[in-house]
């Protein structure tokens, strides 16, 4: 029970994300992926033809005057990158992520609790990503704490929705419509709070459900499991859970666009001979060498190919595990991203976005996503 706790607690405060978007046209589809500065994928690299919208990672707010900035370093690649990203691909849309998981959380919560901190915020974020080419606004908020949050977060996104249209309207040769969207876990509930769904609903064009980071070694050591299950038929902690409960919760299906990670997590198994989903662990693996035992899909490839792990794909669930010896790790592969993008088109959502798309291998799950979906429009 308390691992269980302790999963809800990380899901959200990983998971909650709210984003502003500003485009030219209706949006039909979401093919989106998300890139860090620092990720070791070079911006011209970017195959930005897999993708309709590129989210630029991280902006983050000045706590003394409530104003969006951009570290130096990061301020010529922000700079560079609708136009880098465009040269390959002129019709896909770009955001400028806002704060992150390395973000002082507090921070956002005592801007959102008056109007001139508020607006001192919203106008600073229009403001920049309008010089730096952005067409929209991504704030990855990790999370609203209180009650108190949690509305003053309903009412940030009324005024900056209000702002956006009318920037919009001021603009009118360059963003005849606005959008908005928001990315959040697999239920509308944190612990006891409950987000501004009505709020939601009504101020965004849709919202990305980070189907991702159910299970990992650091909070549920004592057993393997899948870190991004579509489906969970024994726990019911699953991508396809998230859609059904904020379907319940009042969001339209429509406006749903489903998380795919492109990592997994390696756990340190007790008995190399009992390898199974949900076999006893022992914590991480020394294999997963990034944050809390992860790995990105490209080193669990070489991983696989190195060790001669024996991989395994789990039909109920719609999700990869492999192993080797006592290590066993859990992520996505190019069938669990064709069956979950099949079902994401086939329950009319719509889309799916990628986190992060530097961690492929090759762009063999950008392709295979982009590709399963089929044409954008």
């Amino acid at each position: 029970m308390a691992n269980s706790i302790k999963l809800f607690r990380i899901i959200f405060s990983f998971f909650f994300l709210q984003q502003l978007v500003i485009s030219n046209g209706q949006n039909n589809v979401i093919k989106g992926g998300y890139w860090l500065r620092d990720s070791g994928l070079a911006l011209n690299n970017i195959d930005s033809t897999l993708f309709t919208h590129l989210f630029c990672a991280f902006a983050d707010l000045n706590s003394q005057s409530n104003q969006l900035i951009i570290k130096p370093e990061d301020q010529d690649s922000f700079r560079q990158f609708t136009s880098t990203v465009q040269r390959k691909n002129p019709s896909v849309k770009t955001l400028l992520s806002i704060a992150g998981g390395r973000a002082d959380k507090t921070a956002y919560g005592v801007m959102a609790r008056t109007p001139n901190s508020r607006k001192s915020f919203i106008d600073s974020s229009i403001r920049l990503a309008r010089q730096l080419g952005f067409h929209g606004l991504d704030l990855d908020w990790e999370y609203p704490e209180s009650a108190t949050d949690m509305t003053n977060f309903g009412i940030l996104l009324n005024e900056w929705r209000s702002a956006i249209n009318t920037e919009g309207e001021i603009r009118k040769a360059r963003a005849r419509s606005c959008f908005s969207q928001a990315a959040v876990s697999y239920s509308p509930r944190v612990n006891s709070l409950t987000y501004p769904v009505q709020s939601m609903a009504r101020n965004f064009d849709w919202i990305n459900l980070m189907a991702y980071d159910f299970y990992a070694p650091n909070w549920s050591p004592s057993q393997t499991n899948s870190n991004a299950q579509l489906f969970d038929p024994v726990n019911h902690v699953s991508g396809s859970d998230g859609i059904t409960a904020w379907i319940q919760a009042g969001i339209p299906t429509r406006k749903l666009v489903l998380g795919i990670p492109f990592y997994g997590y390696a756990w340190q198994l007790v008995n190399a001979n009992i390898h199974g989903l949900r076999a006893p662990a022992s914590g991480k693996s020394s294999v997963g060498s990034n944050d809390g035992g992860s790995m990105t899909y490209s080193q669990i490839k070489d991983y696989i190919v190195q060790s001669r792990a024996t991989t395994v794909y789990n039909a109920t669930i719609v999700g990869y595990y492999c192993y080797s010896r006592n290590t066993w790790i859990s992520y996505d592969d190019t069938q669990s991203v064709r069956n979950k993008v099949t079902y994401v088109k086939g329950r009319g959502l719509l889309g799916y976005y990628a986190w992060h798309i530097a961690q492929d291998q090759n762009w063999v799950l950008s392709r295979t996503a982009s590709q399963t979906w089929g044409a954008s429009s």
